[in-house]
């Protein structure tokens, strides 16, 4: 009998997991020594309490009970304590003082959009048919040309993702992002279980069915990969934190900076206002005096009444979505991160193939397994002086999530918001787009509607469509 299965077997009978070396006698060495090194890397006792509810994470919907709406940087506030000018200038002092990085998670792959490769590398772009990795690359050289500092950006892919994204980024020269400025690095795994059961699911004879640990796996990822020893390195005070979905995230965003840095802020969270109470977004709320984000996921369909509660002044409790934009303090990173471990986990069903006990492989079309994810924001509860900052979603939030045909968040919907928005920097400059012509600006060409109009001439019309590069 192989040793490794002799040691594996009482550790797994321990947990009721022995079911995983069903096919042990089938398995070449490599194969063997695979999935031996996949078991002793999870920890079965933790899965088992997650699964019972043990160390889950918190009572949603208790939560929600008590939320209030979170204190907040609004638009058309009449009376801000801090105007949009004086944060705006302070953001550009931090950039132009070299304190800012960006850390960017890539991790997920583009299925839903027909792609069977890394989501970064889907062509959003409306005209260029540019991926999203070029945009928001293009978008942290072109605010480092305009700071005059170096950006460093901090990219956490997964296993899935990982040396696609390397190969694709090596491809393309980073996009013309300095390599000393870019660090990649790949966040950990969970295992997914039956659904009723709580036994470990085979993806393979000779592998566990494992998934990425969520979002919440970049603070260990930062620490066990030595980027955080880099950050400090590099004498970077603030990260400027943001998904790969989203195309037209202001990356380092001077005015999100600026109110954070002039709250003492450990954590700032950007958000929109959202259309409907069960938009599929975080909800961003106030519970007992402190910043927590509650998932659209996390709450069922009996919380309908809670989450259309309103403010005394008639304004909905759960208005602010969360775009998934936020400024982390790095002071603030370091102080966390030996406890990083501890965010809790949040549990989703998902249809998960998996190898059944007579080794044919299974796609359930309903979900059958529960996946463990921990997300990043569950840090906002242990950050001091917390804020939120309320964006328009029309400039700034335009994630591609669904496949064409649904009602929002598709390549479709997400290329006509790019072109509305750059139609309406041309027009504010003075020129002229014709109806139904699509225009794309290329972020090495023009941020906003002011290079816009220092780049154009004013009377220009546009009869075709175009892409400014």
């Amino acid at each position: 009998m192989d040793n490794s299965k002799q040691e594996l077997e009482p550790l797994l009978a321990r947990h009721s997991q022995q079911h995983v070396l069903a096919f042990w006698d089938e398995l070449s060495p490599d194969e063997r020594q695979h999935l031996t090194k996949q078991i002793r890397g999870i920890d079965l006792k933790q899965i088992k309490e997650l699964f019972h509810g043990k160390t889950a994470a918190a009572d949603w919907s208790e939560l929600a009970r008590r939320a209030i709406s979170p204190p907040a940087f609004r638009l058309h506030d009449k009376r801000p304590r801090i105007s949009s000018e004086q944060a705006s200038a302070r953001g550009h002092q931090a950039l132009e003082s070299g304190q800012v990085g960006v850390l960017l998670v890539a991790g997920g792959q583009g299925t839903r959009l027909g792609l069977n490769q890394p989501k970064g590398m889907f062509s959003i772009g409306p005209v260029s048919g540019a991926s999203l990795f070029q945009i928001l690359i293009e978008k942290i050289i072109a605010r480092s040309r305009v700071s005059g500092m170096r950006i460093p950006l901090y990219l956490m892919t997964s296993p899935a993702t990982d040396q696609e994204t390397i190969d694709y980024l090596r491809a393309n020269e980073n996009f013309g992002l300095p390599q000393e400025d870019l660090r990649i690095f790949c966040q950990g795994t969970m295992p997914a279980v039956d659904a009723k059961t709580g036994q470990l699911l085979l993806a393979e004879k000779h592998q566990l069915a494992l998934s990425p640990d969520g979002h919440g796996g970049t603070l260990q990822g930062l620490v066990t990969h030595g980027c955080l020893s880099d950050i400090r390195a590099r004498g970077l005070k603030q990260l400027f934190y943001c998904q790969i979905d989203n195309p037209l995230v202001e990356i380092c965003d001077p005015e999100l900076l600026g109110y954070h840095l002039l709250s003492n802020s450990e954590l700032s969270t950007q958000v929109v206002a959202k259309r409907t109470s069960r938009d599929k977004v975080g909800n961003v709320v106030s519970v007992d005096g402190k910043l927590q984000i509650i998932e659209y996921s996390d709450l069922n369909p009996l919380d309908d009444q809670i989450v259309e509660r309103k403010a005394a002044d008639g304004t909905p409790v759960f208005w602010a979505g969360n775009t998934a934009v936020h400024v982390f303090d790095v002071a603030f990173l370091e102080r966390v991160a030996p406890s990083g471990t501890a965010l809790p986990f949040h549990v989703a069903k998902k249809a998960v193939s998996y190898v059944d006990p007579q080794g044919n492989k299974v796609e359930p079309q309903e979900p059958n397994a529960i996946k463990f994810e921990r997300f990043i924001f569950d840090l906002l509860p242990s950050a001091q002086q917390a804020i939120v900052v309320e964006v328009d979603e029309a400039q700034t939030f335009a994630p591609v999530k669904n496949a064409p045909g649904e009602s929002r968040d598709t390549p479709e919907s997400v290329r006509a918001q790019m072109t509305a928005l750059h139609a309406g920097w041309l027009k504010a400059a003075g020129c002229e787009v014709a109806a139904g012509v699509a225009v794309e600006i290329s972020p090495r060409f023009a941020q906003n509607a002011q290079e816009v109009a220092a780049r154009v001439q004013p009377g220009m019309v546009v009869t075709q469509s175009r892409y400014f590069c």
